[in-house]
C-alpha cells in the first residue's frame, strides 16, 4: 500500500508541473466564469432557473470535453514511461508492477476529478454568495456522474495505454476511440438501424452501450424524467430501467467498465514486453 500511494503522490505531482493540467483546469474554470457573466443563472429553460440551469449547462459541456481530455492525457502515461525507458529503471527499484500501475490511476483519477468538481464547486459558493437558491440534488448527482465519467474513461485510456507500443500509437487509438463513441450517439445510431428495421430495443441496448450516450441521457433525465426528447426511445429505457433505477445505471454501468478496462489493461501490462 505505501508503494502504491507513493506512485500515487508522484503522479499527482508530476501531474500539476504539466502544461496539460493547467489547460484543463483552465478550461473548466473558464466555463464557469463565462456562465456567470453571460447571465445564465437569470435564464429559465424547461422549468430550471438559477444555478440549476447553469449547472445543466455546465454538465453538457464537460460531457464533450472531459472524455477527450482523459483519454488523450492517460493515454501517455504506461506508453510514453515505454518510451522512456522508466520501465527499465522500475524494475531496479522495490516496486511492485501493481502499486505503480494502480497508484498511478489514482493519482491520474485525483488529477482529472479536482478541476472538474472544484469548478462546479465554485460556481455554488459563488450562487450561495449572490443568494441564489442551491439544487442541492442536482449538485450531488452530477458530482457522482462527472466522478463515474471519469472512472470510465480513465480505464479506458490505461488499457489502451497497455496495447499501444509507443505514444503516437495510443494518441491516435485514444481519439479514434473518442470520435467512435461521439458518432454513435443515439441520432446516427438509432437512424441507421431502423432504416435497416432492427428491433428498437436492439437498436437502443446497442446505444446504451455506448458510456457518452449513458452520460447524456442521464444528464436529460434529472430535468426531463420522461425523456421527451429522446422521443419514443424514451418508452423503452423507461419500461426497462424506470427513471430512478436508469439513474442508478448511468452511474454504475461506466463505473464498472472503467474498472473492468482497467483490469485488462494491467493484464496485458503484466503479460506484456514492459521494456
Amino acid at each position: 500500500m505505501k508503494q502504491l500511494w507513493l506512485t500515487a503522490r508522484l503522479d499527482i505531482v508530476e501531474s500539476l508541473r504539466a502544461r496539460w493540467f493547467l489547460i484543463y483546469t483552465g478550461v473548466f474554470g473558464g466555463i464557469v466564469a463565462l456562465l456567470f457573466v453571460f447571465g445564465l443563472t437569470e435564464s429559465r429553460v424547461l422549468g430550471f432557473i438559477g444555478l440549476s440551469r447553469l449547472l445543466v449547462t455546465y454538465i453538457q459541456l464537460t460531457l464533450a470535453i472531459l472524455p477527450i481530455f482523459v483519454l488523450i492525457t492517460t493515454v501517455r502515461s504506461v506508453a510514453g514511461d515505454r518510451e522512456a525507458g522508466v520501465f527499465e529503471y522500475l524494475l531496479s527499484l522495490p516496486v511492485g508492477l501493481g502499486a505503480w500501475f494502480w497508484g498511478k490511476i489514482i493519482g491520474r483519477y485525483l488529477v482529472v476529478f479536482a478541476p472538474v468538481f472544484l469548478a462546479m464547486l465554485a460556481a455554488v459558493l459563488v450562487g450561495l454568495l449572490k443568494g441564489i437558491e442551491i439544487p442541492w440534488g442536482v449538485f450531488a448527482y452530477y458530482t457522482a456522474l462527472i466522478a463515474a465519467m471519469a472512472a470510465c474513461f480513465l480505464g479506458l485510456g490505461m488499457l489502451i495505454s497497455s496495447i499501444a507500443r509507443t505514444t503516437d500509437m495510443a494518441q491516435g487509438m485514444a481519439f479514434m476511440t473518442w470520435l467512435t463513441l461521439l458518432l454513435f450517439l443515439d441520432l446516427i445510431l438509432l437512424g441507421v438501424m431502423i432504416q435497416g428495421r432492427i428491433a428498437p430495443e436492439i437498436a437502443i441496448g446497442i446505444a446504451l452501450a455506448n458510456p457518452l450516450q449513458v452520460f447524456r441521457t442521464a444528464a436529460l433525465a434529472l430535468f426531463d424524467p420522461q425523456l421527451i426528447v429522446l422521443g419514443p426511445a424514451a418508452w423503452v429505457i423507461l419500461d426497462n430501467f424506470g427513471a430512478t433505477g436508469y439513474r442508478i445505471f448511468a452511474l454504475v454501468y461506466p463505473a464498472l467498465l472503467g474498472l473492468l478496462a482497467a483490469g485488462l489493461g494491467y493484464f496485458i501490462f503484466r503479460r506484456g514486453d514492459l521494456p
